[in-house]
């Protein structure tokens, strides 16, 4: 099936000449991949059942007023921010690939970068703030009330929103600044994602790598940290309640958040380790490993979250005896 974009295409496919800014990219996706079309299938069912599963859990903690909390604040802020990354990015591929519309207008692409990104760092920053508010919760449980206000919480969400938004405006910017020599560059990746975009500047991007490093340091390695500080912080606290079952109990709360915690950063840690190793990836391996890093949290979040925590399933089930008992 084609469209007017591969019209375009094919037409700016003609031009010979040396281009500073393309006409657009050609997003190649897995290399020689037989049946990879039904991969794709795959992620449009990932994508409803993070939309459905994401949008449950922000209703349940919408009309139940008991979860209009700090912690179920930062929880609400994640089911936001899963739901995003899945339409910024699911979508687009699922049409590029299986209506074979794989041209990418310049602008179009810098627009899908700059969300998909952006989205990516604020679930980091996400996942930092509901290790800041268990942290506050268990080290200090007679001032976490005062400490850790409502709209504090929603002050610190909104700070992390606009900081992740700012920092990758600048990475696309400096995107704008490189010369292509194809009008229709080929990029090795399932998206217009960061690297492999201006990997294909015929220019120096030797600035964008350095915008890459730091973004990976500052945005997915010291947000690891300060999460591991915050239960080094959280283990010493409870190691100092008396009871084994009290400790136990109060663990419990943070399972969940270690679950998302590890579902995240350990295949972001091995992707951007194997990438600085210069260890050679197949494209095919490295496009299904990130795709999968990257569609597979968001639905499986709010699940997780769901299945580890008591209140949250005490209040589903309330919420479906509640449709039970009223007449239809």
């Amino acid at each position: 099936m084609k469209n007017d974009n591969d019209t375009h295409f094919l037409a700016a496919m003609e031009i010979n000449t040396t281009f500073s800014t393309p006409v657009g990219f050609l997003i190649s996706g897995f290399q020689n991949l037989q049946h990879s079309d039904y991969y794709f299938i795959f992620l449009a069912f990932v994508y409803l059942g993070t939309v459905v599963a994401n949008f449950f859990l922000m209703y349940i903690i919408w009309v139940s007023e008991c979860f209009h909390t700090p912690k179920y604040i930062a929880v609400f802020n994640l089911s936001v921010v899963d739901v995003s990354i899945s339409t910024a990015l699911i979508p687009k591929c699922i049409h590029q690939f299986l209506f074979e519309s794989k041209f990418v207008s310049y602008e179009t692409c810098l627009t899908q970068m700059l969300f998909v990104h952006f989205l990516h760092i604020l679930e980091s920053f996400s996942l930092v703030v509901m290790g800041y508010e268990r942290l506050i919760t268990i080290c200090f449980p007679l001032r976490s009330s005062t400490i850790n206000t409502n709209s504090r919480m929603i002050f610190i969400i909104g700070f992390c929103w606009v900081l992740s938004l700012i920092s990758f405006v600048v990475a696309v910017v400096f995107i704008t600044r490189l010369s292509f020599c194809q009008p229709v560059p080929v990029i090795k990746s399932y998206f217009c994602d960061h690297g492999p975009v201006f990997k294909e500047a015929c220019s120096s991007y030797t600035s964008n790598w350095t915008i890459a490093r730091v973004y990976i340091v500052s945005y997915f390695f010291v947000p690891l940290a300060l999460i591991s500080l915050s239960y080094v912080c959280i283990i010493a606290a409870l190691s100092r309640i008396s009871s084994a079952q009290g400790r136990w109990k109060a663990f419990k709360t943070c399972m969940a958040h270690l679950a998302l915690v590890a579902m995240y950063f350990i295949p972001i840690l091995v992707t951007y380790m194997i990438g600085w190793s210069n260890v050679l990836v197949d494209t095919n391996t490295r496009i299904l490993n990130t795709s999968l890093s990257m569609t597979l949290p968001p639905l499986l979040n709010p699940i997780i979250y769901t299945l580890k925590t008591e209140e949250v399933m005490g209040q589903i089930k309330k919420f479906i005896r509640k449709r039970k008992a009223s007449p239809v």
